[in-house]
């Protein structure tokens, strides 16, 4: 099967935005937090199957690893208990649409952050989403002040709370800023590929991953600039006195393929290991037009992924092998529906 590993649900609802700029002036106004809508099935399969679901099947992938609009998580607008409120609502939507949809989408949360706020206090809703509504990751903000980098890089002992629980239910966490409100930086042409290499950069000048062998990182948009300059952070790595990438940082840091370009998509598989890049379209997400050059939309990433040439043995590993170890909840979800091909194992 084909597994896409990163999905937004960027077409929901129309009541779902109302809530939130609703939510915001109250805020805003001093008043009480209203309560989120009573959204219909109806509703959330007519903004899915003219959609996501659509594209999926038109594209020849079979499930999407489902999560709320990542740009409009916006961490470091309102107070936590906004903060609060919102991501629940996000978090209940997505476990709406993979009851309607359980073949084609499985959830991943977003997290309650705010500026200022302990991780910790994100905890209770990730073990929420996990453990009640059968999620299988969560995507964490390195930076919930959208654009001023507020927050002690992931290697601070900060994190080591909510990164002991994702260990603990055994998740990995996509890596995954929101909007920016620094003018500076444009959300999806900036900040995005920023918090991509800047979180891949705190990994190589730290030692997290001594203290969590398990812990494992998505990161998205093919890695942000990193493959790109793959022998910098190799020397960089060699100048600080840390291991070689393979053995300090790529145990447990993995990149996908949203990359819009061939050639981009030709670089990511000669620089990176085969066991290190999950199958992922962003779909539908920060680039959603079709490419004048190529007649096709710029995120229909499969289309790149079949003009290499790929045994069946990448292939299994890119489209389906890698994201069921990546998400061992995944896997055994899927083994339970049946779809019980064997995972190969990396040494």
């Amino acid at each position: 099967m084909i597994i896409d590993c990163h999905g937004h649900y960027t077409t929901a609802p129309k009541s779902h935005q109302e809530f939130r700029e609703a939510q915001l002036a109250a805020f805003e106004g001093g008043q009480p937090l209203p309560a989120p809508p009573r959204i219909s099935d109806d509703e959330i399969r007519e903004s899915v199957e003219q959609n996501q679901l659509r594209l999926l099947r038109e594209r020849g992938a079979d499930m999407t690893i489902f999560s709320p609009r990542a740009s409009a998580m916006a961490h470091h607008v309102g107070d936590e208990k906004v903060s609060q409120q919102w991501t629940s609502a996000c978090n209940d939507l997505i476990q709406r649409v993979v009851e309607l949809y359980p073949e084609h989408f499985i959830g991943v949360c977003q997290l309650p952050q705010s500026p200022g706020v302990s991780i910790a206090n994100s905890i209770a809703e990730l073990e929420r989403c996990i453990e009640e509504l059968g999620f299988v990751g969560c995507n964490l903000n390195p930076d919930p002040s959208g654009g001023h980098w507020t927050s002690a890089p992931l290697t601070d002992k900060s994190w080591y709370p909510f990164f002991e629980k994702m260990v603990e239910l055994d998740v990995p966490a996509m890596i995954h800023v929101s909007g920016s409100c620094n003018s500076n930086f444009h959300a999806t042409g900036a900040h995005y590929i920023n918090a991509d290499t800047t979180a891949f950069m705190q990994f190589i000048q730290g030692d997290l991953f001594r203290d969590f062998p398990t812990l494992r990182f998505i990161i998205p948009h093919g890695g942000g600039a990193v493959p790109y300059h793959w022998g910098r952070y190799r020397g960089l790595a060699d100048m600080l006195g840390q291991p070689p990438l393979d053995q300090h940082v790529m145990k447990n840091v993995f990149f996908d393929t949203c990359v819009y370009h061939q050639p981009g998509i030709d670089l990511l598989f000669n620089v990176i290991d085969i066991d290190n890049i999950l199958f992922g379209s962003e779909m539908v997400g920060a680039v959603r037009g079709i490419d004048p050059q190529t007649g096709h939309f710029f995120d229909d990433t499969k289309r790149y992924l079949d003009s290499l040439e790929l045994t069946e043995e990448e292939r299994y590993k890119v489209f389906e092998g890698n994201a069921r170890r990546v998400y061992p909840r995944l896997d055994k979800r899927l083994r339970a529906m049946g779809k019980n091909k064997e995972v190969t194992e990396v040494e």
